[in-house]
């Protein structure tokens, strides 16, 4: 191996660390130096170590309550070269989000998804906190989800800015085979975006500048140094 595939194998070693934060690090890291150096997990591990994942992630939605977390999934899931899926019971509402890719990058996929997806959440609940005094539950609702929707058009811009500026990187940014083969006869859900208001479009402004500055780095790295601190 050379050098720099033998740095990402250790960091997928590290991957299988107890340690949540850090093996959350370790597999964020591998993913971006194997987009930088245009490898592939075959570069990496054996052929026949590659197997297919196809889970839900905990996560669910409807038109109603969270419809962007929808459009999200299928934001990211390109972006760590996987497909989304959504699972939904005949007669119920609700999808459950789930993700299709190799081993590596499902993982990493679930990860940058659940952290977006716990950010955008997060950011409603201050909403919600703020403005319930002086707003039907109706219009914080359509408010929060202007903020949702603003949120993946900011990420989406992010990822195209980055794209442009690593232009190899769409040699490796693609979905593998196996993994387009796995999903060919599953349908989409989707749901459309609503044009937001005037009252709501600040809210929107501001899901698009969160967005825009999303890096799951930042929690991973915090979260380890949180570790070690209780680990001392």
């Amino acid at each position: 191996m050379s050098t720099i595939t033998e740095k990402i194998a250790r960091l997928l070693a590290l991957a299988e660390s107890p340690y949540e934060a850090e093996a959350q690090a370790a597999l964020l890291r591998a993913r971006r130096l194997m987009a930088e150096h245009k490898l592939r997990p075959e570069d990496i591990t054996p052929q026949a170590a590659k197997r297919v994942i196809k889970e839900c992630v905990g996560i669910s939605s409807t038109k109603l309550s969270t419809p962007w977390a929808v459009n999200l999934s299928n934001i990211i899931a390109e972006h760590y070269c996987c497909r989304s899926f959504m699972s939904k019971r005949k007669g119920h509402k609700t999808v459950e989000i789930g993700f299709v890719g190799l081993e590596e990058d499902f993982m990493a996929c679930k990860l940058a998804f659940c952290y977006a997806h716990d950010c955008v959440m997060s950011r409603c609940k201050g909403i919600k906190k703020e403005l319930s005094h002086c707003y039907t539950a109706a219009t914080i609702r359509q408010m929060c989800n202007s903020y949702g929707w603003g949120f993946c058009s900011g990420l989406s811009a992010a990822f195209k800015a980055q794209t442009e500026r690593h232009q190899e990187w769409g040699l490796v940014m693609v979905v593998p085979k196996e993994v387009v083969e796995k999903t060919a006869a599953m349908k989409t859900v989707t749901y459309a975006q609503p044009s937001a208001t005037a009252w709501s479009q600040q809210y929107a402004n501001l899901g698009y500048k969160d967005g825009q500055e999303f890096d799951p780095a930042h929690r991973l790295k915090g979260a380890k140094e949180q570790n070690v601190a209780q680990s001392a």
